[in-house]
């Protein structure tokens, strides 16, 4: 009698979802396959080789802990990464409130077009990199470029600068650069979060005399706080591993005014053939692309209980 009234029930438990698990990762198999094969593996042959003295050619050496110890006194990298975090600001602050000041005009009144200017504003980001560091590079350029050409036209041929070649605007020239390639990926971003907040949110506010101002603090804000870590997060990164618009525009000059800490990887591994040297900067950076990012997500959460 028992295992007749058992039958049934391990008959039908041999079709439940989830009761042979292993049949869903041979669905995910061939493209962790890949994924191992492309991006885990030479993650861990970069972690193995940053303790080796290796020039890319000849039989590595093992060093253990002394390209580690030599990226302290490495004053080259120290300039770089303080650049790194200098460009935050122009990758991560300025993009994000830019953002937010154009979703405010584009989201709480009716505007033509809108799909148009998003799709406009948003054109940078998707842009080549590279192809935007050419632009920007003739953009300026001191002797015939537009923006000292319009300087000189409007009567400020005083402001005319070799942008790119000075010390003290060549770091800012290239983060606005930054800037206007980023903001347009956390507008869209914005936009599609204000589209999800309930509505009756801001009719509750305006019931209340909340003016413009008040219900984008207090509704549109709080409203956004997914999107706005997820922008936090991704332009952070951007401006931790910039490469490509720093070595087409300034190739880390003047002097190592922009120098960053990708492209100093890159000269110690293909110019320097310091290829173990170069992979314990790849790993320095990657820890720290990781604690930062840690960071943010934490606060974030840790935000998201106490309200």
């Amino acid at each position: 009698m028992s295992r007749l009234a058992r039958a049934p029930h391990a008959h039908r438990k041999s079709y439940e979802p989830g009761y042979r698990p292993w049949v869903a990762y041979l669905y995910i198999l061939p493209a962790l396959l890949i994924y191992a094969g492309f991006v885990l593996w030479p993650i861990l042959d970069t972690v193995r080789y940053s303790f080796y003295e290796w020039d890319g050619f000849s039989q590595p050496v093992f060093a253990g802990l002394a390209n580690y110890l030599g990226l302290l006194g490495d004053q080259v990298l120290h300039i770089a990464l303080r650049n790194n975090f200098l460009f935050i600001a122009f990758y991560t602050a300025f993009p994000i409130l830019l953002a937010l000041f154009l979703t405010a005009m584009l989201t709480r009144r009716e505007i033509r077009g809108l799909s148009f200017f998003r799709a406009g504003l948003f054109i940078p980001y998707v842009m080549s990199m590279v192809v935007v560091g050419v632009v920007w590079r003739w953009i300026y350029n001191p002797a015939f470029g537009p923006l000292n050409q319009l300087l000189k036209a409007l009567g400020l041929a005083a402001w005319a600068r070799p942008w790119l070649g000075d010390f003290t605007l060549a770091l800012p020239a290239v983060g606005v650069v930054g800037t206007w390639v980023q903001y347009g990926f956390c507008l869209v971003l914005f936009v599609a979060g204000v589209q999800r907040i309930d509505e009756a949110l801001y009719d509750a506010a305006k019931i209340d005399g909340a003016d413009e101002f008040q219900q984008f603090r207090h509704v549109t804000l709080p409203g956004l706080r997914s999107e706005i870590s997820v922008a936090l997060v991704t332009t952070l990164i951007s401006a931790l591993r910039i490469f490509d618009l720093v070595f087409v525009t300034t190739r880390g000059g003047p002097g190592n005014q922009t120098m960053v800490a990708s492209l100093w990887l890159y000269r110690n591994a293909f110019q320097i053939n310091r290829v173990g040297y170069a992979a314990a900067i790849a790993v320095v950076l990657t820890v720290i692309i990781m604690l930062v990012s840690y960071a943010v997500l934490s606060i974030r959460l840790r935000a998201t209980s106490e309200s």
